[in-house]
């Protein structure tokens, strides 16, 4: 292995036994500085200097988007940080370097409440109507998914992890395992979400406990996110809903009506696991525009005739 590379081998190593990080955000790690060695002449640590550092990021910013420039940056900043703090460099050369570009705000997408409403209602007429075993069984669970996506504004990976003990229906509340390992409990404050997990639990208990997760297909194997995107898109399909829905829209959904009903944004950014209050801080932007819609049609103002 070269000298770079083996440096970063022993930093993954380190980011995966000492820092915990979990395997999506390892993997990301590998394929942003494997680009990074592919994309540089030398290979030798101390040929890397701030200008070798200068050209890689300029060519960055013409391959991508500012949002993935940037992350890409971060990565090989904690490479170098961490190059410095094991003393195999003496200077970091990106202390030389002033990285500052402006990330275009990109508004979280949402669902029309009423938009959800009919969605879920879809689901649940096509369990009510369903002619077969295999299709009663199968939008039980679909049911319990989506009401769970929506309740507690947990990613979909979060959703597709929890194992069978992780769901507490006797004191309504479930553990979720996060970005970093980061463990958090959510309660589940509607009866109509917790009957219809307890329903889902009785039905499917069996291909729970072979596949010890939570959420479980009808031959026993862990429900996989694709599966949900596709039940999604059938859904949606079906209530004539000409919106995209991702899983990622009811997260964002539940955050922004919790935003708009009043709810402290501290408390939001505790339910969905964000490390930074900055990070939750995007959904303020997407509750502006409905305090626009309130001024403009609540305001005294407009029943003034002048």
């Amino acid at each position: 292995m070269s000298n770079l590379q083996t440096h970063i081998t022993d930093y993954l190593n380190y980011c995966r036994y000492q820092k915990r990080l979990d395997e999506k955000t390892l993997k990301a790690y590998r394929i942003d500085l494997a680009q990074f060695q592919s994309g540089i002449l030398s290979t030798n640590i101390p040929d890397i200097t701030s200008t070798v550092l200068e050209a890689f990021i300029a060519d960055l910013h013409q391959k991508y988007k500012p949002k993935t420039v940037k992350r890409k940056i971060a990565v090989l900043k904690a490479f170098f940080h961490y190059l410095e703090y094991k003393e195999i460099i003496d200077r970091n050369p990106f202390n030389k370097i002033q990285v500052k570009f402006r990330e275009p705000v990109i508004l979280p997408k949402t669902i029309p409440l009423c938009t959800v409403e009919s969605f879920l209602s879809t689901i649940y007429t096509q369990h009510k109507n369903a002619r077969t075993d295999y299709q009663k069984k199968n939008t039980l669970r679909d049911i319990a998914v989506i009401e769970l996506l929506f309740a507690t504004g947990m990613r979909i990976s979060e959703l597709c992890s929890l194992k069978i003990n992780d769901v507490n229906l006797y004191d309504k509340s479930i553990l979720i395992y996060g970005k970093g390992s980061k463990e958090r409990k959510i309660q589940i404050g509607n009866e109509m979400v917790l009957r219809a997990l307890e329903n889902y639990k009785d039905t499917f208990l069996d291909e729970m406990k072979d596949c010890r997760h939570f959420f479980a297909t009808q031959s026993g194997r862990t429900l996989s996110d694709q599966s949900i995107r596709r039940m999604i898109n059938k859904y949606t399909s079906l209530a004539s809903i000409e919106l995209h829905i991702t899983p990622h829209m009811f997260r964002h959904t539940f955050a922004t009506s919790l935003l708009e009903a009043d709810v402290d944004i501290r408390y939001i950014q505790e339910m969905l696991g964000h490390s930074s209050i900055h990070v939750t801080e995007i959904y303020t932007h997407v509750a502006m525009s409905k305090q626009r819609d309130i001024l403009r049609t609540k305001h005294p103002r407009r029943n003034f005739h002048i």
